[in-house]
């Protein structure tokens, strides 16, 4: 081996030893410990393949997410729909999904184009698939108050104060 080639390997092994050594300083020293991920849902199997599917087939991934799957280079403009059960009841999403002009019911500061558009239009029955749906994705307790802080900052841009 080649002197350039052991200074090379050396340094490789000095980074990887350090990547090492501060991952095994952070497990020791990290306060929090990780209490899982907060979101889950409360719907049946059938429910959950037929709100998943009306959320595909509506395009709703255009602008919210969903159990927090982004493409990382680009943004959401709406709000995340992860724990929004926690938030709203099934009554509310049925009528905000069936009035004609849903901004009415939940004022946005959107652009336009990616506020929530109608599905008045929606059979009632999909209408109601979908607020059953969306009532049954809820978010821990301890996570609550960061679920109300982030939809309160994305539709407002104020800053949340409870």
């Amino acid at each position: 081996m080649k002197r350039g080639e052991k200074v090379v390997l050396a340094l490789m092994a000095v980074m990887v030893l350090s990547v090492m050594a501060r991952n095994w300083w952070v497990g020791r020293h990290q306060g929090a410990e990780d209490r899982a991920i907060p979101f889950y849902t409360t719907a049946s199997p059938d429910l959950a393949k037929q709100g998943a599917e009306l959320y595909r087939q509506n395009e709703c991934r255009q602008c919210h997410s969903l159990w927090t799957v982004r493409n990382m280079m680009e943004s959401v403009p709406a709000p995340a729909l992860d724990g929004i059960g926690s938030l709203r009841d099934e009554a509310w999403f049925f009528s905000y999904f069936s009035a004609k002009n849903p901004q009415e019911i939940l004022p946005s500061r959107l652009k336009r184009e990616y506020r929530m558009p109608s599905y008045a239009t929606l059979p009632e029955a999909e209408r109601h698939t979908l607020a059953q749906y969306m009532a049954s994705l809820k978010v821990q307790d301890w996570y609550l108050a960061d679920t109300r802080k982030a939809e309160y900052e994305k539709l407002t841009g104020k800053e949340y104060r409870p």
